[in-house]
């Protein structure tokens, strides 16, 4: 990798939880407050809101909006909570720095390394994902080329510079904010028959309730619900660990941390609705053609199918991008933390994390080749170990903001400009909230389910936990030994 010049990254690293600015930690602030402001929006849309909003709705009814407002509500509290933390202290390590200093060294090391692992695995399946539209498009080029080429691509604009990320993700998360309020707005007009030669009988709402009522199959499908669409809400953390990055963290931050409930209430809420209220739910064409492919059609958009795929390749390359930035910003704080190799830790002329991001993108290679060598074994074994690891990163942000309140007011009382609401009852109330839906996840017992990602995510959790004590232990024996060396 390039020689980094002199600067603080060489030096000793911070206290354990304490952030560090751009300027300390070697990273640089190229990310403008346009690319936080879209990173923050385009965040909460990612391609399962595209992909994976039918298999909620068929399972729910219209209660999905329920399901959806659910878990919406969590992604709220839980952003307010990280919001309070990053707007005091921006850090590249963001939650994991913040349990690092509230929890203990364990608790930072063990949610950093299952975040990283998140992330990773996501690579995979969103090459994956998209090298299928890509091949469908061009069939010449097998998919695990444009696999291949997707990645290779992305590491460079990561490898380039901060700047060349914030500005790619500008435009992926442009483009879907643009096409999900395009869907909204046209709809919203086909819904009450004002849309100009749309095929939509312009029922209004009455989908919501003329087909079974609007919780066909019971209250206990909003629970099934949340199970299906909870997943598809990671991502809304990242403007917290690219804050560290950008001119006017604590500006960035505050402002990303109170629009979230607009971002949940149109881009979720919003879209799922219009579906609903276009579509019967349980016409048969939302489960064979996707929720909102069917909804395009149903109102007589031309193409709606390659219009859908277009969108989606954008989502997955969105979500590739980010996530790329995320696992080696991830690494970057372990690595200056001491908890991963301190090369990972060492910026380049450009103020880049070269040694991150090279090691995060190799096992999304590795995971990629699992993906097509062993889909059913090996990679469904990465997929349901890291399942619930999104529940687990929310809960640790919990913890963290009981603790860090009460640190924030003792040394930085000044720097409390984004405060949880109702604290610490619904702080309290979250994780209430989320452990119910960790172990309501246990009665799922279908192949790939909730128990089996619980279950394999928590053995994970219980391994990479015992690493850190192990780690922990060790390194007091050093010392203790040194000590007695040196008397």
């Amino acid at each position: 990798m390039t020689t980094p010049p002199p600067s603080p990254v060489a030096a000793p690293p911070a206290p354990p939880g304490h952030g560090q600015s751009p300027q300390q930690s070697g990273l640089q602030s190229g990310l403008k407050n346009r690319h936080l402001s879209m990173i923050a929006v385009g965040g909460v849309i990612g391609a399962g809101l595209f992909v994976g909003s039918a298999s909620g709705i068929t399972a729910a009814g219209p209660g999905i909006l329920l399901s959806y407002a659910l878990v919406g509500a969590l992604v709220v509290f839980v952003m307010r909570m990280l919001g309070e933390m990053a707007a005091a202290n921006p850090t590249s390590g963001s939650f994991s720095a913040y349990a690092d200093r509230a929890l203990g060294r364990w608790a930072g090391f063990s949610i950093g390394w299952l975040y990283w692992f998140f992330w990773v695995v996501v690579l995979a399946v969103e090459a994956t994902a998209g090298a299928a539209i890509l091949t469908s498009w061009v069939p010449a080029v097998p998919q695990w080329a444009w696999a291949l080429i997707v990645m290779v691509v992305l590491t460079a604009t990561n490898l380039a510079s901060v700047a060349s990320f914030g500005e790619f993700e500008f435009w992926f998360a442009g483009i879907k904010v643009v096409a999900i309020a395009a869907f909204i707005a046209l709809g919203g007009l086909a819904i009450f028959g004002v849309l100009p030669g749309s095929d939509n009988a312009a029922t209004g709402f009455a989908n919501l309730t003329s087909h079974g009522g609007f919780l066909p199959n019971g209250p206990s499908a909003i629970l099934t619900g949340v199970l299906m669409v909870v997943f598809s809400f990671m991502g809304s953390e990242i403007v917290t660990l690219a804050a560290g990055e950008s001119e006017d963290p604590q500006r960035a931050v505050t402002k990303a941390t109170k629009s979230v409930i607009w971002r949940v209430g149109i881009f979720y809420l919003g879209s799922i609705l219009v579906v609903v209220s276009l579509l019967p739910w349980n016409d048969p064409s939302i489960a064979k053609k996707g929720s909102y492919v069917a909804a395009l059609d149903s109102i007589g958009i031309p193409h709606a199918g390659q219009i859908m795929n277009v969108i989606v390749l954008t989502a997955v390359l969105s979500c590739l991008n980010s996530g790329l930035y995320t696992a080696s910003r991830m690494a970057f704080s372990l690595g200056q933390r001491g908890d991963a190799p301190r090369a990972f830790a060492r910026t380049n002329s450009r103020g880049v994390p070269q040694a991150a991001i090279l090691a995060s993108v190799l096992f999304g290679f590795i995971a990629v080749g699992f993906n097509y060598l062993w889909p059913d074994t090996v990679f469904q074994f990465l997929l349901n170990s890291s399942g619930a690891v999104a529940l687990f990163v929310w809960l640790v942000i919990c913890f963290s903001q009981l603790r860090m309140r009460g640190i924030i007011l003792r040394e930085n009382p000044d720097k409390l400009v984004v405060r949880m609401w109702l604290f610490p009852y619904l702080t309290w109330a979250t994780i209430a909230m989320i452990s119910f839906v960790l172990v309501y996840m246990l009665t799922d017992d279908s192949e790939g389910g909730g128990r089996i990602q619980v279950l394999l995510s928590v053995l994970l959790a219980i391994v990479v936990v015992a690493v850190s004590l192990v780690r922990d232990r060790l390194g007091r024996n050093t010392v203790e030994k040194e000590s007695l060396t040196a008397h």
